[in-house]
């Protein structure tokens, strides 16, 4: 009976509105097409601002030239949101290499985002290798202690959604120096996050815990750590580390953010967002220029169309997602003491590449039927809405009841050039990126035309 309710619901709802939707949606995604606005947005923040990183220069550039683009967009409202970000800093790329039989090979290694540098030393110490965090707990500080532990665990290749072979592995990035502190361990050189072979190393987040000594942690290419887990088969290999980074004082920063006015439910809010900042390798396309310049481009759209939407529509460019997302807890902040309602929310982070599908997320649990939007967006190839997470920035936005959404992109590649040197605007093709965007201005455009609750089983 369930499924022939939403069979029914689907048909009259296209019988209905079918065609007008459809005729629209393609004027959006001929719009896009044809103009390439978002790919021009994309090279000019990877190319003459380049990598973002919270409290840097060059994200300071970023958010001057995020304001002017909205600005340019003839919007209602382009204000920025003061927040207050952490501040670390790489001065230079770390000088990393291996004792091997009284021999020094050299290697490339990259600080984790947060680490300590060591100072202008150098820290020489034997290579112990783990598997995992789960073998590393069961060691004994005497194994451990004064040693430099590497973490070998590669992302599992099983896994079809890249993102959860991802999140198996984070926390031997995020906690594994800590971990390794405890017992007495000097530094942490960990294997990559990453499903490709090579020897580009790739940054992220580390968190240190109170109380427990601080240690320099890096980063080896998934290759190098191939390479040295064959080597320590045969060898004692000692290992040289010498970080040049450390973390600043906070700093401020800002969200960025711009709006069109609803002309029915003006209080009412659809936000649409990505993240500013970026790690300090690569120019940061993928991670997140490409949501950033998709987000913007739904709200030019909507322009372009004299689109006029019912409620009111808010793109954000948040700022400091990396390493602290003191943008997304901000923003929900000012919206709960403002009393805002948010109907729905939408990000895009997960890359430039092809288009599949939306996922969504609420506090309350509730699963929606939106096979007839499906219907209107299949023939532009994306072919799920469906249950999951939506976004790192849009997430504290939960606890105040609105159906949040993550657009989901092709995953296979983007661990290939996630928080390292190759994410690079020449790495993102132009007709991917910018379905991408046509994509998520056509959800938008359809939450607030018949919003959500003839929606939910």
């Amino acid at each position: 009976m369930k499924a022939l309710m939403s069979f029914l619901f689907c048909a009259c709802f296209l019988l209905l509105h079918g065609q007008t939707d459809a005729n629209f949606i393609r004027k959006i995604y001929d719009e896009a097409l044809t103009n390439q606005v978002a790919y021009e947005n994309l090279r000019y923040l990877c190319k003459e601002i380049g990598p973002r990183l919270s409290g840097s220069k060059e994200a300071n550039e970023a958010i001057s030239w995020g304001e002017t683009c909205l600005n340019g967009m003839n919007l209602d409202t382009v204000w920025k949101q003061e927040i207050k970000v952490t501040n670390w800093k790489r001065y230079r790329r770390a000088i990393v290499s291996m004792d091997i039989n009284n021999t020094k090979h050299s290697i490339k290694g990259m600080a984790l985002g947060g680490s300590i540098g060591t100072e202008g030393n150098t820290i020489n110490a034997p290579i112990i290798e783990v598997e995992s965090m789960d073998d590393l707990d069961s060691m004994s500080a005497n194994e451990i202690k004064g040693k430099i532990v590497f973490i070998n665990k590669p992302m599992d290749p099983k896994y079809i959604r890249t993102f959860k072979a991802y999140g198996a592995c984070f926390m031997q990035r995020y906690k594994g120096a800590s971990a390794i502190a405890q017992k007495g361990g000097v530094g942490l050189w960990l294997r990559s996050l990453s499903l490709w072979d090579d020897h580009e190393p790739h940054t992220g987040s580390m968190k240190y815990e109170d109380g427990i000594d601080k240690i320099p942690a890096l980063a080896i290419g998934t290759s190098t750590a191939d390479s040295l887990h064959e080597l320590l088969k045969q060898n004692s290999i000692k290992g040289n580390m010498q970080l040049f980074c450390g973390p600043q004082a906070d700093t401020i920063s800002y969200n960025v953010i711009g709006e069109i006015r609803g002309r029915e439910f003006p209080n009412e809010y659809i936000v649409i967002g990505g993240h500013l900042d970026s790690w300090d390798a690569g120019e940061g396309a993928h991670d997140d220029g490409a949501g950033i310049v998709q987000s913007m481009e739904v709200l030019r759209l909507f322009k372009s169309l004299n689109y006029t939407p019912k409620r009111s529509i808010r793109v954000i460019l948040f700022m400091n997602e990396e390493n602290g997302n003191a943008g997304g807890i901000a923003y929900a902040k000012r919206a709960k003491a403002l009393n805002e309602v948010h109907l729905a929310g939408l990000e895009s982070d997960r890359g430039g590449f092809t288009p599949q599908g939306f996922t969504y997320e609420s506090k309350q649990n509730i699963v929606y039927d939106f096979s007839s939007w499906v219907e209107l967006l299949k023939p532009y190839q994306i072919n799920f809405i469906k249950k999951g997470y939506s976004g790192v920035d849009i997430h504290p936005l939960i606890d105040q009841g609105p159906l949040l959404f993550g657009y989901e992109p092709d995953s296979q590649r983007y661990f290939d050039y996630h928080h390292s040197d190759k994410d690079v605007f020449e790495s993102v093709h132009p007709r991917e990126l910018t379905l991408g965007a046509a994509a998520m201005t056509t959800l938008i455009y359809l939450i607030d035309k018949y919003g959500l609750s003839g929606q939910s089983n």
